[in-house]
């Protein structure tokens, strides 16, 4: 337990009235638990809904404990890995409780992923099986002969829609907007026919305790291969009971009444979804409104004319193209208590606009992957500060570290570091990975960031700068080497060198600066290369060739270098 006191920890005098310091991360045994009670306490409720189709606690129960069985009936035990790999349908919170009501180990995976990277993730993972939206199935029947694959579920959009609904909608995305590569895939298994045989199975509830892993959430690495966050039962609980804290506060001081209703445009595969929409939604009873496609903006708008939402979690870029829609404005906003921006910063300019039209103020959180996620968040009670993260979460520690691993005084730049019941076990298979991010001393075991931040006097923390030198991508983490890894592969590349640059619309680009071993190389090559072998958000938006680059007299290539040169640039 932290001891907590305003002489030490100054930030708690912000704390918005009613929120314990501390909160009790075994609330529940396990994730399991936490499901079982929310199907029990709001069976009759709506928890789902996704083009025009509703589905209740009940239906989600049952559905999940079919999945279960199945699951079972394949022969998949206790603490094997299910890859998930599909956007916001009805069919990934069926899957989810479903895989930890079986006690599975859950491994998110980005619909976008090349088979390249579906690769790593999948051997390094060990999965043994997958669900899998089929617009994505070509990709996997590319690769996986050479992973432990064993059991392939695929669903169609449309599959939860109910007839002729699922039929028409199932036909129009594979048939006439051919969205659907072909593929073949011996075995494999439909998810309405998974639910049949699992219907007709047994299913026997597993013991699941909260140390026990709950999902392998994938984040990047240093060395550019991404790495496994552990995140167990009770580290998801743990942030589970903290949001709940901060964010009921707000809700019981205001004038809802009625079952809370979430937008959920972030995929819930990513793990700031998976937690305040994902499985704070079964908590709260709330629906949840899933969108499948938040880059498709007027479809996004038209779909939250329906609803009057109560909380909408989000990201920079999220916010700005919806501000940037003229229909927007339309949207019934009286619903409205609480907007958080998380994943990447907030621009002043965005959350002044948001207030405005919305009125509901926006206020910034931080986490990571590896914190389940969230580590800190503006107050809800007006005394949020602008321009940083806010303030500790209950339970949670952040403190500034120096180069010389000495804790930082107040004002002092450093390494923002945290310990709390939501940080990881460690990476998946990666000691010596997890060795660089974990600090032990006097005072426990502290997580390091890798982002460089202050606290200011009241306690209120914010991010100036980036240990590492990764690319944040609309809230997606890139890591240099790993662009860099895979251009240097294209042919007729000699030498690589990849740095992120400020963007309006995603907050950071990927730009690459490239020495040419063939002189014909093209800047179309090296985007068609990328395309093949990097998710969208990852491919270089610029591309600039030169005759060399900067390096040390050893022969490292200067990143920083090379952006501060760019930077300089385009301050003239």
């Amino acid at each position: 337990m932290i001891e907590m006191s305003e002489n030490t920890y100054p930030w708690i005098k912000f704390y918005p009235e009613g929120i314990p310091y501390e909160i009790n991360p075994d609330a529940y045994p396990s994730l399991v638990d936490l499901i079982e009670t929310g199907f029990r306490d709001y069976a009759s409720q709506p928890a789902y809904t996704n083009m025009g189709k509703e589905i209740s606690f009940s239906q989600l129960d049952r559905y999940s404990q079919h999945f279960a069985a199945y699951l079972q009936h394949m022969g998949l035990k206790a603490g094997d890995r299910i890859a998930i790999q599909m956007p916001n349908l009805i069919q990934y919170p069926i899957v989810m409780m479903g895989a930890l009501r079986a006690g599975l180990v859950i491994v998110n995976t980005n619909p976008l992923y090349t088979p390249r990277e579906m690769v790593h993730q999948f051997k390094d993972s060990g999965a043994k099986a997958i669900v899998i939206l089929a617009n994505f199935a070509a990709n996997l029947e590319k690769i996986i002969a050479d992973t432990g694959i064993e059991h392939v579920i695929i669903t169609q959009v449309g599959d939860m829609l109910g007839f002729p609904k699922k039929l028409l909608v199932n036909t129009v995305v594979k048939y006439v907007r051919k969205m659907v590569p072909a593929y073949h895939i011996s075995k494999a298994v439909s998810f309405g026919e998974a639910l049949s045989i699992g219907a007709g199975s047994t299913y026997k509830r597993p013991h699941v305790s909260g140390l026990d892993l709950a999902f392998i959430q994938y984040t990047g690495g240093t060395t550019g291969v991404s790495k496994g966050a552990m995140l167990t039962h009770r580290n998801l609980i743990a942030n589970v009971e903290a949001t709940n804290e901060w964010l009921m506060s707000k809700m019981r001081n205001s004038d809802h009444t009625g079952q809370l209703v979430l937008a959920t445009p972030l995929p819930l595969y990513h793990v700031f979804a998976l937690t305040i929409n994902g499985l704070c939604g079964i908590k709260w009873g709330a629906l949840n409104v899933l969108i499948h496609n938040p880059r498709d903006i007027p479809g996004f708008v038209k779909e939250l004319k329906k609803f009057r939402i109560n909380i909408f979690p989000g990201l920079n870029t999220l916010f700005n193209g919806l501000l940037n829609n003229e229909d927007f404005k339309d949207v019934d906003f009286s619903g409205l208590k609480i907007s958080i921006a998380g994943g990447m910063a907030l621009q002043k300019i965005v959350a002044e606009k948001w207030e405005k039209v919305t009125g509901c103020p926006l206020v910034e959180g931080y986490g990571l992957s590896e914190t389940s996620p969230v580590l800190s968040v503006n107050p809800l009670n007006g005394k949020h500060k602008p321009g940083t993260i806010g303030v500790p979460f209950p339970s949670t520690e952040m403190r500034i570290l120096r180069e010389d691993d000495t804790w930082a005084n107040v004002g002092e730049r450093g390494e923002i570091c945290a310990r709390g019941p939501q940080v990881m076990l460690g990476y998946f298979n990666r000691p010596d990975e997890t060795a660089k991010v974990i600090l032990e001393d006097e005072s426990g075991r502290w997580f390091k960031t890798g982002d460089i931040g202050i606290q200011d006097e009241d306690g209120f923390f914010k991010i100036v700068d980036r240990k590492k030198d990764m690319i944040l991508v609309s809230g997606f983490n890139v890591y240099p080497n790993e662009i860099e890894d895979v251009v240097a592969q294209c042919p007729g590349v000699l030498e690589v060198a990849c740095v992120g640059m400020p963007d309006e619309k995603t907050g950071e680009m990927v730009k690459v600066f490239i020495v040419k071993k063939d002189p014909a190389l093209s800047e179309e090559d090296v985007r068609a290369y990328c395309r093949q072998n990097l998710t969208g958000y990852k491919c270089p938006k610029k591309i600039e060739f030169r005759n060399e680059l900067p390096k040390t007299n050893v022969g490292k290539i200067l990143r920083r270098a090379l952006r501060d040169e760019e930077l300089a640039k385009q301050a003239k």
